[in-house]
């Protein structure tokens, strides 16, 4: 009792002191908030759409992503390090949850609940050293998590590249070189980013499992065609063009694709 009769003589003392010296937070001082924030999505918005239709923001801000590019290193923006990193760890599929919701949705839910746990009105550092030490390990996980995002080295395609062996022996194509040439263009052009082959890589946006790919019997002809532009094969598909590799490299491609019968 001792401790509510506290805090309800210290929300007095607050309503005493705002009828004395000032307003209270609600509804005036979130009103003001909430009008500024407002205005704060409006000239956002305001700048997105002058900077679509006209030049004067400087309009595009760089060349068209190149589907066909076997070299580009994506990385997100610096404040996302921390996240790319996470993913890099918990880089199987099952687990790729953990990364990009659980984790970061566990440390936010502790971060809105600690006010309401810690009731304490001790502002001294030395009185707090639960909260001093959670700080100073979140500060040191972001900025190592960071830092290592930061410098990371894309080993994606080396990791599927080291897979090509055991591919071409279970599905067949160890004698093949043009469909060994295909399966490190598989590789290098980051297909298993969508795709899933063998066990290796990521089903994304409905991307199918193309291990078993040449067994369906469509054709180097039709593979060709559909690489070129997968939405003219299959309308509404989400997949990118990969005319740009040349048709060479699509050649090869197809051919792997082909030899794939599903071990």
């Amino acid at each position: 009792m001792t401790s509510l009769d506290d805090r309800r003589a210290g929300f007095q003392q607050y309503k005493d002191d705002v009828k004395t010296r000032g307003k209270p937070f609600y509804p005036y001082a979130m009103f003001h908030d909430t009008v500024m924030s407002l205005v704060v999505v409006v000239v956002i918005v305001g700048c997105a759409v002058v900077w679509h239709y006209t030049d004067i923001l400087g309009g595009e801000l760089g060349d068209k992503a190149d589907p066909g590019t076997r070299t580009f290193v994506p990385r997100p923006d610096w404040y996302f390090y921390f996240l790319f990193y996470l993913l890099r760890i918990f880089k199987w599929p099952e687990t790729v949850i953990l990364a990009t919701v659980g984790i970061p949705t566990i440390c936010l839910i502790l971060l809105l609940v600690l006010p309401f746990i810690d009731l304490r009105t001790e502002r001294r550092l030395s009185r707090r050293p639960v909260a001093v030490v959670g700080a100073a390990l979140t500060v040191l996980a972001m900025g190592a998590l960071t830092y290592k995002g930061a410098t990371a080295e894309e080993a994606i395609a080396s990791e599927v590249k080291a897979a090509i062996p055991s591919w071409a022996a279970k599905q067949g194509f160890a004698g093949n070189k043009q469909a060994l040439d295909g399966a490190n263009l598989f590789a290098e052009s980051g297909c298993t980013n969508c795709h899933t082959y063998l066990g290796t890589g990521s089903s994304n946006l409905g991307a199918p499992d193309l291990s078993a790919e040449g067994g369906k019997n469509k054709g180097i002809e039709f593979q060709v065609s559909h690489l070129e532009c997968p939405s003219c094969v299959n309308p509404g598909s989400p997949m990118p063009a990969f005319k740009d590799l040349g048709n060479e490299n699509l050649q090869k491609l197809s051919a792997f694709l082909e030899a794939s019968k599903g071990g």
